[in-house]
């Protein structure tokens, strides 16, 4: 397909960014959607009025093409330049003509409202009063003797006149769907039920559904005041062969009727070229002029009868059908092109999206490795320096230990501990020394044994804590610095003690 070989990537950012908002908003495929875009100058909303408006033919290029494709001998120059100027023989040369349909939207008829002033209308006020007492008069005295008018001169004979502008300004304008819906009540309550699939919208509406489903639009223009609107609604249009074929969907025909006393069917009817009622025309996309024209494929006019009604909209929707469905085949190819395309585009963004989880799992577990390393390796620092500080904070406590009394005194505990390597230490204490003395002694033992007489500073930032406590066997008791005492107090002139070691299990409980 063309739109799969097009290189979208040979635009500018600016053109593509273009594109995307139009192929939005009109669903066209991307060449014929590129060449319009150029057209207009790569202006979005010229482009989208085009398509929906329809483009006219470039009159520049159609001559240019024209002089290429049928050149002008030099004898007959001037003779063939008068020929070409005259539209009949011009359209011989080009083929049929096709009129362009274009989009109407009518306009509101909002009747602006101009108020007079307070004190202004406080003053006309009697006036207004006035005039509505003699009018009412007039009109009651009409009432009374209604021969009177006609025989006086005037105006106001011409009874026939003033109707229509009375029914005229009657008709209240209403949006295109309230006017659709109107003209269908009012056009029941004349003719009786009927089966017609009149459109439920405006005639905007039923164009861009035309255009954007490839179906034909069939434009019903009625003038109640024309002599063969009766006959044609009753005869042909709601005969059962046109209903038939209107109603067969297979026909692909999209109906919509109006009357033209209405603002929009008065426009309509002048955008086709309406000159006689009873109007009917077909409207449909002919993408052999351009691929966002609709154009006017043929016109019903005046009163026919049901076979040649139905004839002739059944060979014209024959004839144009075979160029819909190409359009049609075309634009389901570029639709599935374009399907293709996302769900390709789709798949890439979830294999991306996988890979990118993936990426993020591993950055996260090497993350986490070497967070982990970091904190062991941080963990063993730490008892490292530990270590040390405690080997330095024995030797600084060791220094401060008072010797063991000498056998004169009289006043001492002697003490039997069992370190946790098995080895019994006995050793004498005074009665009045701390009981944190014995426990440094525990602590401090293999310490006091190396003999070194280098003085040694407290390790700073070191809050030493005990790992140890020590239990007299029989009977159970535990001796704790949180008690406090001294060591006479607590063990009384001997004592046999266990050093035990605390588990954070004891320190839990």
């Amino acid at each position: 397909m063309a739109n799969a070989d097009f290189d979208v990537s040979q635009l500018s950012d600016s053109q593509q960014s273009a594109l995307g908002t139009y192929t939005s908003v009109t669903n066209q495929e991307i060449p014929a959607a590129v060449s319009l875009l150029e057209r207009s100058q790569w202006n979005v909303q010229i482009a989208i009025a085009k398509f929906f408006d329809g483009e006219a033919p470039d009159p520049l290029e159609e001559a240019r093409a024209s002089l290429a494709s049928n050149p002008i001998p030099a004898q007959t120059s001037q003779r063939e330049t008068l020929l070409n100027g005259s539209p009949r023989f011009r359209g011989q040369s080009r083929g049929p003509i096709r009129d362009p349909a274009p989009r109407i939207v009518p306009q509101s008829e909002t009747r602006s409202i101009h108020r007079l002033p307070f004190i202004l209308s406080l003053f006309l006020t009697p006036f207004n009063l006035l005039y509505r007492l003699l009018s009412g008069s007039v009109r009651f005295f009409n009432h009374l003797f209604p021969l009177v008018p006609r025989l006086l001169p005037g105006p106001s004979n011409g009874t026939s006149r003033e109707r229509p502008q009375r029914d005229a300004a009657s008709r209240r304008p209403l949006s295109p769907k309230e006017t659709t819906s109107r003209f269908a009540r009012q056009f029941e309550e004349e003719y009786g039920a009927n089966s017609l699939p009149f459109f439920e919208g405006s005639y905007a509406q039923a164009y861009d559904l035309a255009k954007r489903d490839l179906k034909f639009l069939l434009v019903v223009l009625i003038s109640p005041e024309h002599e063969d609107t009766s006959s044609f609604v009753q005869t042909t249009l709601l005969s059962q062969e046109v209903a038939s074929y209107i109603s067969d969907p297979r026909n692909k025909v999209i109906l919509w009727a109006g009357n033209v006393q209405d603002t929009e069917a008065y426009q309509v009817s002048t955008a086709l070229n309406c000159t006689k009622f009873p109007f009917a025309a077909v409207v449909a996309h002919t993408p052999q002029d351009s691929s966002t024209s609709m154009s006017t494929i043929t016109r019903i006019s005046g009163l026919v009868p049901p076979a040649s009604f139905t004839s002739r909209l059944q060979t014209v929707i024959n004839q144009h059908s075979a160029i819909l469905d190409q359009a049609r085949t075309a634009r389901n190819e570029q639709q599935a092109a374009r399907n293709l395309r996302e769900e390709q585009n789709s798949a890439y963004e979830r294999s991306l999206a996988q890979d990118r989880e993936r990426a993020r799992q591993r950055r996260e577990e090497q993350e986490g490795r070497i967070r982990a390393e970091q904190e062991k390796k941080a963990k063993v620092e730490a008892d490292e320096l530990n270590t040390r500080k405690l080997e330095q904070w024995r030797k600084w406590r060791a220094q401060s230990i008072s010797r063991e009394p000498g056998p004169n005194m009289k006043e001492v505990t002697r003490v039997s501990i069992r370190m946790t390597s098995g080895e019994r230490v006995v050793r004498r204490f005074a009665v009045d020394t701390d009981l944190e003395e014995l426990y440094a002694f525990a602590e401090c033992y293999d310490t006091l044994q190396q003999q070194n007489s280098t003085p040694v500073q407290k390790p700073g930032g070191y809050n030493h804590s005990y790992g140890f406590r020590l239990v007299s066997p029989i009977p159970r008791t535990v001796y704790s610095l949180a008690d406090g005492g001294t060591i006479g107090s607590k063990i009384g002139r001997s004592g046999n003690l266990l050093v035990e070691l605390i588990d954070d299990e004891d320190d839990d409980a």
